[in-house]
């Protein structure tokens, strides 16, 4: 049993100075961690009680426990290592990290003291041994939608879209790479077997040989016969007598006569068929009908094979094939429009436009050609001997599985599929390569495709053994390129090697494009970057705001509603001539504002604008502090209007150096966390400001009791007149509920309210000029954003740091972080405070991390070890 705690009274009395002397005391505690129990109480009450003491208990002991938390009752705890005590105590390691607790207006630990306290948890209250860092626990992970398609793409060569075909992944910590969301319903599993059908459909031959065919663009078409003018006209529209083309296929209009023609070479004797394919087009003219008429004939060799009359066919799509008997040579094919209607009007701009031909033949078998992709799926030639087709089709699969499952399969798998294959091709009317596809079917939609199968290094009994190097492979492809591994990386886990040339790997795979993966993926996530596509942003309203009050204009507002109220049939003639005007000097209103709409290109440029920047970092391995302040950014000519910034032309986004006193430079300024953290149309400091927090400097703050009146509402305090944001978060704050966590987010979210929910600079807004500045909860003063920027950059470095290592490490490992993981976070934040915060550094530092390395035992594996066995049962249940 622990020593009772001491009384107040008693606390206050003892000399500090006595104390501090103490942690010379314990310097076998700070070598050796993990301490016998009655050593740890002789050292919690020697050391860390008095620093509890006078520094923790006023808040929360003796019946004073603010947030519910009494660390009185937790140090006083007959087991540290419950869940709850843990939790507790991963809280108190997080806001002394931070300096969050105590508050800065209260007396503080010295640094010695704060590292005594977060060594004791670190070691003793979790237990933790840094000789064997706890890897965490291991949940097989189902391929998320972004995996699932990149993979699909490596593997068999088609793009199938995900985001058509499946739900939307569910997100955990932030992210959808997390394995505890992950999971599979019936009807997913139905929708990965169809999907596995589609996919090995569209890839995989299902015979040996198919009639040649190839395409023939409409643009091949000429005219002829008497009369016809080749010379164009002025423009891009290129007109010849009665037909148009424009930039791209050939049109023949409805109105005028036209004859043009192609000529087809053949190279053998024999059938063929030719497919035309062209749609009927025409320019929409509102309340407009346009009854022309006209007769299509499509001739060969001079022989009519089609007739048809068009009239108005609006966007419709027409393949007529046509059967022929060739000989090898030159064939010419005419098409000729008649108008039926020469005397209508035109009005609608019919048209017949020629998209394609294909051309299909010779038919006979002796001209049969391989069909596409034959030769990626079914290498060398295909053995008619049994024996030899067997061991042909069993090396094929085995090959194929083993790339798809990303590790060998065992025997008893490749014999399944073989028996699979060869049992649907003795099917009648069925062939060898129709066997082999269904058997890729089964692989596709197996659990060793969907989920990433892990095992063991052989011969690493440990308590944490280190994974193989193929779920190294994996993990370390998925991480950087969000698919499969290439035959390099799993060329170097087959012979053992991926692990002694891990540095090189990662150096190879950030070099290359696929690593854009990471770059879209993670921060999309993390920065909340891909919700720019979506969010919705009313520009109207978000620059009204700063405008200043027009009563003219409220006054009319006004007026319109009243109108708007009455029924139409009861308005005057006068009325309704002044709700036109009304409605008209809104427009034009509108208009001025019209060019700063967040359109689609705009919304691409601010997305680009934040993965550049990141990706810049990466790929010049710079400091990973320039995402907080840099001294320039990524535009292209619409982004740089939208800022303000002068000298940028064209599309294209391009790296512009910024002037020394530019609000501009990092990712706090950039349009997309600028409008994702705003409403529809105002800013959002408190949003602003849980941002920061969350993905910053990541200590979130509790979330939000119910009932928590609106921005809104404070402001009605103000006597009708119309309060400043600033204003407003004071009167909202004043809330005793509200205080706690207001006074974190706050001031972070008033810094950045110069930005206008539109990413737009601004000095004043509707109800005077803007104050940005303030005092963070731990103490540090600013007075803009500038000035904001360079406190988190420098002085809460370390929480940045911490925070990002706790975002990608999630984001990696595919699961929450826990309290065995602090390790491995003081780690990587020590590893980039000694390389000047690199960004190889830390991604390589992940990697070869315990968490991301290792694994729990093999009492906690969660996935068959390959290299063991075999567990066909549950890899090919859809057969």
């Amino acid at each position: 049993m622990r020593t009772l705690v001491m009384s107040q009274n008693s606390i206050r009395a003892v000399d500090k100075s006595v104390r501090r002397v103490l942690p010379a005391l314990v310097l076998a505690f700070m070598a050796a961690p993990a301490l016998a129990r009655g050593a740890a109480d002789d050292h919690f009450d020697e050391v860390i009680r008095p620093i509890l003491e006078d520094n923790c208990y006023t808040c929360h002991a003796f019946g004073v426990n603010k947030g519910n938390v009494d660390l009185e009752a937790l140090a006083d705890a007959d087991d540290w290592t419950q869940p709850d005590a843990r939790a507790t105590w991963l809280a108190v390691l997080k806001n002394v990290q931070a300096e969050i607790m105590p508050p800065s207006d209260h007396p503080q630990p010295s640094d010695e003291e704060r590292e005594l306290l977060l060594d004791w948890i670190t070691f003793d209250a979790f237990a933790l041994d840094p000789e064997h860092p706890d890897p965490g626990r291991v949940t097989v992970r189902r391929l998320n939608r972004t995996e699932y398609r990149n993979t699909i793409r490596d593997l068999m060569g088609v793009d199938f879209n995900t985001e058509a075909e499946f739900p939307a992944d569910d997100t955990g910590h932030g992210f959808d790479t997390i394995a505890d969301v992950l999971t599979i319903s019936p009807l997913l599993m139905e929708r990965y077997i169809a999907a596995a059908q589609d996919i090995v459909g569209r890839a995989v031959p299902t015979t040996s040989g198919t009639v040649p065919e190839r395409s023939i663009s409409g643009r091949r078409f000429r005219p002829v016969g008497e009369g016809r003018s080749n010379r164009p006209s002025s423009g891009p529209e290129r007109r010849f007598g009665g037909f148009v083309r424009v930039e791209g296929p050939l049109s023949l209009s409805y109105y005028e006569p036209a004859e043009v023609a192609t000529t087809i070479e053949v190279e053998h004797d024999g059938t063929y068929q030719v497919v035309l394919n062209l749609s009927a087009t025409e320019r929409y003219v509102e309340d407009q009908f346009d009854s022309n008429r006209c007769l299509f004939v499509v001739s060969v060799d001079g022989e009519e094979q089609l007739r048809r009359e068009f009239s108005r066919q609006s966007s419709q799509s027409y393949r007529f094939p046509i059967d022929l008997d060739w000989t090898a040579g030159n064939h010419e094919m005419t098409l000729t429009v008649e108008p039926l209607t020469p005397e209508a009007e035109q009005v609608r701009s019919l048209t017949l436009r020629i998209d394609s031909l294909t051309v299909l033949g010779p038919f006979e078998d002796e001209h049969l050609v391989r069909p596409p992709n034959y030769e990626r799926f079914f290498p060398g030639t295909v053995p008619d001997d049994p024996e030899a087709l067997r061991q042909y089709t069993r090396e094929l699969l085995s090959r194929f599985a083993t790339r798809a499952f990303r590790r060998p399969v065992g025997d008893e798998t490749a014999d399944r599929l073989t028996d699979l294959a060869l049992v649907i091709a003795a099917e009648p009317g069925r062939t060898f390569e129709a066997g082999v596809s269904q058997a890729m079917v089964a692989v596709l939609a197996s659990p060793r495709f969907l989920f990433r199968e892990e095992g063991i290094e052989p011969g690493d009994p440990g308590p944490h053994p280190l994974i193989d190097e193929y779920a190294l492979a994996s993990r370390l492809s998925y991480l950087l390129w969000s698919t499969m591994p290439d035959d390099e990386l799993f060329a170097l886990a087959d012979r053992g090697e991926l692990r002694a040339n891990l540095g090189a790997q990662v150096e190879r795979m950030l070099a290359d494009e696929r690593s854009n993966q990471f770059v879209r993926n993670f921060v999309g996530q993390w920065l909340q970057v891909r919700n720019i596509d979506s969010i919705p942003v009313n520009a109207f309203a978000v620059l009204s705001r700063d405008e200043p009050p027009d009563p003219e204009a409220e006054a009319r507002r006004e007026r319109f509603r009243e109108l708007r109220r009455k029924p139409f049939e009861e308005l005057t003639d006068a009325e309704k001539a002044e709700l036109d005007e009304v409605r008209d000097q809104f427009r034009r209103a509108g208009d001025r504002f019209r060019q700063f709409e967040m359109d689609r290109g705009l919304r691409i440029a601010m997305r680009r604008e934040t993965e550049l920047l990141f990706e810049t970092i990466l790929r010049e391995d710079r400091s990973l502090i320039e995402l907080l302040d840099s001294d320039y950014t990524f535009l292209n000519e619409r982004l740089a209007r939208q800022y303000g910034i002068e000298g940028i032309e064209g599309d294209e986004m391009r790296r512009v150096d910024l002037p020394p006193d530019s609000p501009r430079g990092g990712i706090l300024t950039q349009g997309t966390i600028l409008a994702v953290t705003s409403n529809p149309d105002r800013t959002s400091p408190v949003k602003r400001g849980l941002f920061i927090l969350e993905n910053i400097l990541g200590t979130p703050p509790a979330p939000p009791p119910p009932n928590i009146p609106s921005l809104e509402e404070a402001g009605k305090d103000l006597g009708g007149r119309v309060p400043s944001v600033r204003e407003a978060m004071e009167l909202h704050r004043s809330d005793p509920l509200c205080n706690s966590c207001h006074n974190r987010m706050d001031p972070l979210g008033l810094a950045l309210e110069n930005f206008n929910a539109l990413g737009m600079y601004r000095e004043v807004e509707r109800t005077g000029p803007i104050d940005s500045s303030g005092v963070l909860i731990t103490g540090e003063p600013f007075q803009s954003v500038q000035e904001l920027k360079r406190i988190l950059a420098e002085d809460r470095r370390q929480d940045f740091y911490r925070c990002l290592v706790e975002k990608m490490l999630t984001y990696a490992l595919g699961r929450g972080l826990e309290y065995h993981d602090v390790q491995t976070i003081d780690a990587l934040v020590n590893r980039l405070n000694a390389n000047d915060g690199r960004a190889s550094e830390l991604i390589l530092g992940i990697i070869e991390s315990a968490p991301f390395q290792r694994r729990r035992g093999p009492a906690g594996q969660t996935t068959a070890n390959a290299t063991t066995s075999d567990p066909d049962d549950r890899i090919l249940g859809t057969d």
